[in-house]
């Protein structure tokens, strides 16, 4: 989530989301901004502020552009739910009631309610640079066990002659290789080495590199699909 955005999603959060006058969307289409409150628009310059030095502080580390969405969306919707207090002015009772607000009453998983708390951890101690030890003392949401549901060969044969072209390809990379789907949709050709029969993936979870195999009942029509895109490439030149 770029700044801009960010900027328009405390914008609407301020004005109450859709629910803005005729006036502020016809001022809105013609580029120029509605007509807030003073306190309004400080105040929204203060958050825009805040979500820009977060940004940064997640570019800083290499976090995933997804990371740094979903942190930036947390942080709103935990100042939205306290109605815009300064952050530094709040404490372990305003972050519990936040977490215990998404498990209530909005019903959210452990894991939703996790990373809300992550992106709060990171707020106050890598973007204000406030320690505070009660964070580390608030309880965290235990996630269920639940065993993974495996699909048999037999069943994994079906699901794949329903697919074809790319998509084939990719669900085999996804299955014989185990990339995962972002993984799969970001390979490049100088990552495949046929001869080696390996794939190398480039920045993956944790930002890490690997290699894995390469599947051999894939790569006849990998190569078919590579010199597919070679020939539409050359004539697109």
């Amino acid at each position: 989530m770029e700044v801009d955005e960010l900027n328009l999603h405390v914008t609407n959060t301020y004005t109450g989301g859709h629910g803005a006058t005729g006036k502020d969307r016809v001022m809105q289409a013609e580029g120029r901004s509605p007509d807030l409150p003073e306190t309004v628009t400080a105040q929204r310059a203060s958050e825009s502020a805040l979500l820009r030095q977060l940004r940064d502080e997640v570019r800083k580390r290499h976090y995933s552009s997804r990371t740094e969405e979903a942190y930036s969306d947390w942080v709103v919707r935990y100042l939205r739910f306290h109605r815009f207090r300064d952050p530094r002015e709040m404490g372990k009772e305003e972050v519990e009631r936040f977490l215990s607000y998404l498990a209530v009453e909005k019903d959210v998983a452990a894991s939703t309610q996790n990373q809300a708390f992550s992106a709060l951890l990171f707020l106050y101690k890598d973007v204000l640079g406030i320690k505070l030890d009660w964070l580390d003392g608030i309880v965290r949401a235990k996630r269920p066990k639940i065993l993974p549901v495996v699909l048999t060969r037999d069943e994994v044969t079906v699901v794949l002659r329903h697919l074809s072209g790319a998509n084939l390809i990719a669900a085999m990379l996804m299955y014989g290789a185990g990339l995962r789907l972002l993984e799969c949709l970001t390979l490049r050709v100088k990552d495949i080495d046929f001869g080696y029969r390996q794939i190398t993936v480039r920045e993956g979870k944790g930002n890490k590199d690997r290699i894995t195999v390469l599947p051999a009942s894939v790569e006849p029509r990998f190569k078919l699909h590579l010199e597919d895109v070679h020939v539409r490439f050359g004539k697109d030149l």
